[in-house]
């Protein structure tokens, strides 16, 4: 094989392989020659949407189901599949939400540009109306998937499959997705948006702490309220994490690039005195193509599936993933404005749904709870519930409780980490690897499962009970 040819198939598999950091060798892809060269959708087994180019009979301009299924049109070429898209391409497109149409955008940016000059002049109940008007049949919406959408997990695990069953072995090693073999990542997030918001920052810190819950409050910088020393000072000293959050929240940042620029330089320097790794946009409003531009170490700004947010789409994954240098810790569950607002939902059970849905992918549950929206009784008796049921959760499950920034540190360590042979069975080495775990992932009847490495006994493997057991693609 050539050197040009094996840095293709490297290509190809970059985004798999960094997903569950196994040894290339178990990934060995190929592309088809016969891909379109303009995109569309078309699924990859069953519910399974993407995006990107394909046979080009198989493409679709819109998301309108059924979509042809490429999935039988995989080949095999002795222990290497033949695939009919690009992989790194696809999660690429949903990741960076590269589906969404320039029509779509332009028309969502006038309708956000007349919003924000009116906003002065509205108060909560108005806003909340528009909203609702705004959102009028977004169940129809068919794609992202709500109310959790794991494309990407999916697309990984059936590549994942299919390189078991051509490769001959009975398993592919992996680093598990968190440290000391947890389940799954919770992340519980506040975004300060107001003066009242700001002075219930206090009492918000004694409710979390009164259930176990540290979490991360992003700071406007400019404008809204106010910034001491004291106040951040504060924050830090009860164990919590500072991050910036926008300029002055007018939700005007990405609008136009030289604007852009002149603003970040000022983000940039905000987070300097904060001593901020962390930065999340107003509102979830992002363009990655200016992420370059950022001087912190992770963002928050994009969502899993955002069909009710003023910018509409979502990356299609429960799981932090790099942007170039800047990590990306997404928003996977419902924010609070919007489901008491907009719902009108006073109630757990759609984070309780999308929890599950999480986990099923031992993916990060994380959430935006602002103190501005919990002041009041009502709202701040559904808070508590949430604290009570993640309180239960946490004594059930293995599950990782951290700030964001502890998820950073974790995530880029466990990018540079590898593994390699060790006798009959395998161990992971890099910075951090005292904290990593070593799994399998193993076919058991057309299934994957995974598995997690015990420390070994005399006469056995090492592998421990099986962690998660799902038919990943019914036409494998």
């Amino acid at each position: 094989m050539s050197k040009a040819f094996r840095k293709d198939q490297i290509m190809l598999a970059q985004a798999v392989h960094n997903h569950y950091r196994c040894p290339e060798e178990f990934l060995d892809f190929r592309l088809n020659e016969g891909i379109s060269p303009d995109p569309g959708y078309f699924q990859f087994g069953p519910g399974v949407t993407c995006f990107g180019r394909s046979l080009k009979s198989a493409l679709k301009a819109q998301v309108q189901y059924p979509l042809s299924d490429v999935l039988p049109n995989v080949l095999v070429d002795g222990k290497q599949l033949v695939l009919p898209f690009d992989p790194d391409e696809v999660i690429d497109n949903l990741r960076l939400e590269r589906y969404n149409s320039v029509q779509l955008r332009r028309h969502e940016y006038a309708f956000k540009k007349i919003y924000y000059w009116l906003r002065p002049f509205t108060n909560r109940s108005l806003r909340s109306f528009i909203q609702k008007l705004r959102a009028a049949n977004w169940q129809k919406r068919q794609f992202p998937h709500w109310p959790v959408d794991t494309t990407v997990e999916s697309i990984c695990e059936n590549l994942l499959l299919l390189s078991l069953r051509v490769s001959g072995a009975d398993r592919i090693p992996f680093i598990w997705f968190w440290p000391n073999g947890a389940r799954g990542c919770v992340s519980m997030t506040h975004d300060v948006e107001t003066v009242a918001g700001r002075d219930f920052c206090t009492q918000l810190i004694d409710i979390d702490d009164s259930y176990g819950i540290k979490a991360s409050f992003q700071i406007v910088p400019e404008e809204r309220y106010p910034v001491t020393p004291e106040f951040l000072g504060r924050l830090r000293d009860r164990g919590f994490e500072v991050c910036v959050q926008d300029l002055n929240h007018d939700g005007r940042l990405f609008d136009e690039r030289k604007e852009f620029l002149r603003r970040v330089a000022l983000i940039n320097r905000y987070g300097q005195e904060y001593g901020a790794k962390g930065y999340r946009s107003a509102a979830l409003y992002r363009k990655a193509e200016w992420y370059g531009d950022f001087d912190f170490s992770f963002d928050m700004s994009f969502g899993n599936v955002v069909p009710l947010d003023p910018q509409r789409g979502g990356c299609c994954t429960v799981m932090p993933y790099f942007i170039g240098d800047i990590l990306e810790l997404p928003v996977t569950t419902i924010q609070d404005y919007t489901l008491f607002y907009v719902l009108n939902d006073h109630t757990i059970d759609l984070w309780k749904r999308q929890i599950g849905m999480i986990l099923a992918k031992n993916g990060l549950t994380s959430f935006i709870v602002h103190p501005d929206y919990i002041t009041e009784d009502k709202e701040q008796a559904v808070y508590k519930d949430l604290l009570a049921m993640l309180t239960e959760l946490r004594k059930r499950e293995s599950l990782w409780f951290a700030l964001p920034g502890e998820i950073d540190s974790w995530w880029r360590e466990r990018s540079r980490m590898s593994i390699v042979k060790d006798g009959n069975s395998w161990r992971v080495i890099g910075d951090g690897a005292e904290r990593a775990v070593l799994a399998f992932a193993r076919m058991v009847n057309g299934q994957l499962i995974y598995e997690q490495a015990d420390a070994p006994q005399e006469g056995d493997s090492g592998v421990s009970s099986v962690l998660r057991e799902e038919s990943i693609a019914a036409g494998l």
